[in-house]
């Protein structure tokens, strides 16, 4: 009994998701030890909401890396669909089709990228780089440099509105990491991405068709940038041209802490968001004990170079694995 309990243990422990929720919780108390406001509702709260723009971009950003794909583009997509919704909706559209044509046009920038990617075979990096820069300028452009503010009630209703003390965002969220998740791990065209993300050559001879999966992940990576975009402006109840500018790396780090790859081929939706959990507990954390907005930004490079660090460690001792 005591070994079937134990093994079970070893099993559960095994997971990079049981390994964050218990750091997690150990984080968190050692936290409201040294501060009492950090298990306050009201702080829950705006934790739970300053995650949910992270946590829907981190859905799609750890699929792509997962297939070994990167998408730098990310923040210039949320942007741009906050403000490109903003300004279809102020002109007169309806709400709804306003958000379905913000989202659209998320849609296609993301499939370009893919379909540059997949088709041209141009480098991940670069492709989103400069898709980053030319959306943004676009952006820029369209707007002339300034927000769209006041937003109509019924849109900012999406942000702001709530069911009982759970903000509709929220539920947008749990919705789709439910979902993700459970497409990912179940469905037989979702899990393609792990096989293209572990040999591309040997998926393709075993039928899978890889540019399709490739310009889908990036598709849909652009569609969760350009939900949180939409979300955030309904917040605010104003678009802004700013948006995003570190989405990019803070989304890659929680991926990564959560168990995702950058070779591709591992990760999960439900590791990702827990990794976004984190550096939001870790963000608050350290606006709650006062400490410089410097330094945050110090505490999560290092963060960021150590996830990666540990990510190549990992690789290093599976490459060795293999080769005995």
């Amino acid at each position: 009994m005591n070994n079937k309990v134990m093994s079970g243990i070893k099993k559960v422990t095994a997971y990079r998701e049981f390994i964050l929720i218990f750091v997690i919780i150990v984080f968190s108390a050692i936290v409201s030890f040294f501060t009492p406001y950090f298990f306050t509702i009201a702080n829950i709260t705006a934790m739970l909401m300053g995650l949910t723009v992270e946590g829907l971009v981190v859905i799609g950003m750890v699929i792509l890396l997962i297939s070994g794909g990167l998408d730098l583009s990310v923040g210039s997509i949320m942007a741009f669909t906050g403000v490109a919704t903003g300004m279809i909706i102020k002109a007169g559209v309806p709400i709804v089709v306003g958000i379905g044509l913000g989202l659209i046009l998320a849609i296609l920038i993301g499939a370009i990228s893919g379909t540059l990617i997949a088709k041209a075979g141009i480098n991940p990096f670069i492709t989103t780089l400069g898709m980053m820069m030319a959306v943004k300028g676009l952006m820029l452009i369209v707007s002339r440099g300034k927000a769209i503010l006041n937003m109509p009630d019924g849109f900012k209703n999406i942000g702001q509105g709530s069911i009982g003390i759970i903000q509709y965002p929220i539920i947008i969220l749990l919705f789709f990491v439910i979902l993700m998740d459970l497409l990912l791990r179940n469905t037989r065209f979702m899990r393609q991405s792990y096989y293209v993300g572990i040999n591309e050559n040997s998926a393709k001879l075993n039928g899978i068709n890889v540019s399709r999966v490739k310009i889908f992940n990036y598709s849909l990576t652009a569609f969760f940038a350009g939900l949180a975009g939409i979300l955030i402006t309904a917040r605010f109840g104003s678009a802004s041209v700013t948006l995003g500018e570190n989405t990019a790396l803070n989304v890659i780090t929680a991926a990564i802490i959560g168990g995702a790859s950058l070779n591709g081929g591992e990760g999960s939706v439900l590791g990702a968001v827990l990794g976004v959990v984190f550096m939001q507990i870790l963000s608050t954390s350290l606006n709650l004990l006062d400490v410089n907005i410097y330094w945050q930004n110090f505490v999560t490079g290092i963060i960021l170079i150590l996830a990666i660090l540990v990510d190549s460690i990992n690789e290093k001792r599976k490459a060795g694995k293999k080769a005995i």
